[in-house]
C-alpha cells in the first residue's frame, strides 16, 4: 500500500535549493495529517552529508543516491534513477520544485510510473478522502484550476516560494538509506561536461524572495542601476518585463512573464511595467505587489496591493533612501 510524502531534494554544488527547504516544510503538514513518513530523496555526487542539512526540516527518512553519474543534472540519468527508487518505495505522493530541473524532470517520471500529474502548483490540499487537491494558474494567471488526483503515487511540481521555510529543528535525527543509482545505460544520452554559471551577488530571480522589475518605462538600459542600487539595499533580485528584453536592455534571463520566468515572491515592485497578460502571467501568485507608474490607468494597478502614480525615476530613488533608513 502506498505510504509516505517523497521530497525530491534539489541541490546546486551541495547547496540544497530554497525551494526543496520550503516543499519539506509543506510535507512535514501533510505527513502529520496523514499520519506517514516523510521521505527527502538526494540525488547527486558526494550528497552523503546534505543528509544532515536536510534532518531538521521534518524528514523522518534521509535516502541518499549518491552516484558518478549523477554529478551534474541530466534527464536520462535522473529519471533512470529516481524511477526505480520511487518504484521500489511506493509513496503516496512525490512532490518537486517548479525549477528548471523540476518542470524537465517531473513530466518524464510521470511518463515512466504510468501517472499523471500537475504542473506549477501553487497550492496543494488535501481531502479527507485522502485525495489531493493542487491550485494551479491557466489562461496566463487569469483563472485558477483545481487539480485533484488520487492514484498514487500523485505527482506535482510546486512553484518557488508557495510555502515559507518552517523554522528547523535541529534535534530532529532522520534515518538515513543509501540506495543504488542503478541507471541504465540506454538512458544515458547525455554526458554534461561542464555548467557556466554567471556570478551575482544577488539572489536568483525563480527563488528571491524580493524581486524589483522594470519594463520599458525605464527608457533604456543604462537606468537600470537605480533598480539596482535599490536591490542592493533590500536583497532583491532585479527582473524585467518582455519589452525590455526585446529592446535589447536586459538579457532574457532577466524576463518574467508567461515567455520567461515565473516567479512568487514575498514582494513584487513593478517599475514601468504597463501590465501586459503576459507579463502577469509570471508574478501575479507574487504576495505583495507594488506598482509604480505614471499612467494611472495602466493595467499592473488592476492587479497591484499598493499603487504609486508617478515618475519612477523620481520615487525609486525615494524608496532606496527609504530603505536604507529600514534596514539600519
Amino acid at each position: 500500500m502506498a505510504k509516505g510524502i517523497w521530497i525530491i531534494i534539489e541541490q546546486s554544488d551541495l547547496a540544497i535549493r530554497k525551494v526543496s527547504l520550503e516543499l519539506l516544510s509543506q510535507g512535514r503538514k501533510i505527513a502529520d495529517k496523514l499520519g506517514e513518513p516523510l521521505v527527502a530523496v538526494i540525488p547527486g555526487k558526494g550528497v552523503a552529508d546534505l543528509a544532515k542539512a536536510v534532518a531538521p526540516y521534518g524528514a523522518d527518512k534521509v535516502i541518499v543516491i549518491d552516484d558518478d553519474k549523477l554529478e551534474k543534472y541530466t534527464t536520462g540519468a535522473y529519471t533512470s534513477a529516481l524511477n526505480k527508487v520511487i518504484k521500489g518505495g511506493d509513496p503516496r505522493a512525490v512532490l518537486i520544485g517548479n525549477t528548471a530541473i523540476g518542470k524537465d524532470l517531473a513530466p518524464r517520471l510521470a511518463q515512466r510510473l504510468g501517472v499523471g500529474m500537475a504542473s506549477d502548483s501553487t497550492g496543494v490540499e488535501l481531502g479527507d478522502d485522502g485525495a489531493f487537491t493542487f491550485k494551479r494558474p491557466i489562461y496566463g494567471g487569469k483563472a485558477f484550476a483545481d487539480v485533484v488526483l488520487s492514484a498514487a503515487p500523485i505527482l506535482a511540481t510546486i512553484r518557488p516560494n508557495t510555502f515559507p521555510v518552517a523554522e528547523p529543528d535541529a534535534s530532529k535525527q532522520p534515518e538515513v538509506v543509501n540506495e543504488s543509482a542503478d541507471i541504465d545505460a540506454a538512458d544515458l544520452k547525455a554526458i554534461v561536461k561542464d555548467i557556466a554559471i554567471a556570478v551575482s551577488l544577488r539572489p536568483e530571480l525563480i527563488e528571491a524572495n524580493i524581486i524589483i522589475s522594470g519594463g520599458r518605462g525605464m527608457k533604456g538600459p543604462e537606468n537600470y542601476v537605480i533598480l539596482e542600487e535599490c536591490a542592493d539595499v533590500i536583497g532583491a533580485a532585479v527582473g524585467a518585463s518582455r519589452a525590455a528584453v526585446d529592446a535589447g536592455w536586459r538579457d532574457v534571463k532577466f524576463q518574467v512573464g508567461q515567455t520567461g520566468k515565473t516567479v512568487s515572491p514575498t514582494l513584487y515592485i513593478a517599475c514601468g511595467i504597463s501590465g501586459a497578460i503576459q507579463h502577469l502571467a509570471g508574478m501575479g501568485s507574487s504576495k505583495v505587489i507594488v506598482a509604480i507608474n505614471k499612467d494611472p490607468d495602466a493595467n499592473i494597478f488592476t492587479v497591484a496591493d499598493y499603487g504609486i502614480v508617478g515618475d519612477l525615476f523620481e520615487i525609486v530613488p525615494l524608496l532606496t533612501e527609504e530603505f536604507k533608513k529600514l534596514v539600519s
